[in-house]
């Protein structure tokens, strides 16, 4: 099996994504794969109700950790889980970034969003500079060990996806070989950490059609993480269908 998960980031109107998510609906055909879309917060649930007699999981792209107060603007955990969500992402590069949230925040949010029954999806990843100055097996590490140190993760409750900041929305894609020692690395990481190597590990960074098969036939590539091709039914579901031998 492989994870197949959409983030659609802030793009679509409630109107324009429930369209889109007939589309899928109608071109994502069920097979061995687990497929996720993880829409904006008014399309939850629309997503909800559209794909509900489908295989087709819903996710969150984001949640507070706390289970309600004055938090303007945020939606906890339980929120997205009344709303039809079973997946909820934590700690993409955008978050960390944009957002500036931590390590220890971003454990919180694993937290919670395991205790209101969901899945995490727990995104990692290096910077350009990073890469190139050879640090980032270091930063991986830290992300990890902060994070996710001494949390009770298995493989069915939680997944961990590696997203090079430099590949995401900018077209470079890290290659196949690249991205399958990288994450192999991360695998390392986990066990030396006290944490399952056989966690889910999904790629992020710039997947599309063209690339997906080449990534997915990696030993350590457990599924994908996609951003702008999701916003395409027809490039998602080619992306959904892949089989093992595909390359």
């Amino acid at each position: 099996m492989k994870i197949i998960a959409g983030n659609w980031k802030m793009n679509g109107t409630p109107g324009e994504n429930s369209a889109r998510l007939r589309e899928i609906k109608a071109a994502v055909k069920e097979g061995e794969n687990r497929v996720i879309v993880f829409p904006p917060f008014l399309s939850v649930p629309d997503a909800a109700a559209i794909l509900k007699d489908t295989a087709i999981g819903v996710g969150g792209q984001n949640c507070h950790p706390r289970p309600s107060g004055a938090y303007t603007g945020e939606v906890s955990a339980a929120m997205l889980k009344d709303a039809g969500c079973g997946y909820c992402l934590v700690g993409h590069s955008e978050r960390r970034q944009y957002f500036g949230e931590s390590d220890a925040f971003l454990r919180e949010k694993v937290i919670a969003v395991t205790e209101a029954g969901m899945i995490p999806v727990f995104c990692v990843g290096e910077s350009e500079a990073e890469r190139e100055d050879g640090s980032y097996g270091q930063v991986l590490r830290r992300q990890i060990e902060n994070a996710l140190g001494g949390l009770a993760l298995t493989k069915e409750t939680f997944f961990l996806a590696y997203e090079p900041v430099w590949a995401i929305g900018t077209g470079k894609t890290a290659t196949p070989e690249d991205a399958d020692e990288t994450m192999g690395m991360i695998r390392s990481i986990l066990k030396e950490t006290g944490l399952p190597e056989d966690l889910y590990l999904l790629y992020g960074g710039s997947a599309k059609p063209a690339n997906a098969a080449s990534l997915l036939s990696r030993k350590n590539i457990d599924g994908l993480l996609i951003g702008g091709a999701s916003l395409k039914p027809a490039d998602f579901a080619a992306m959904a269908a892949y089989t093992d031998g595909d390359e």
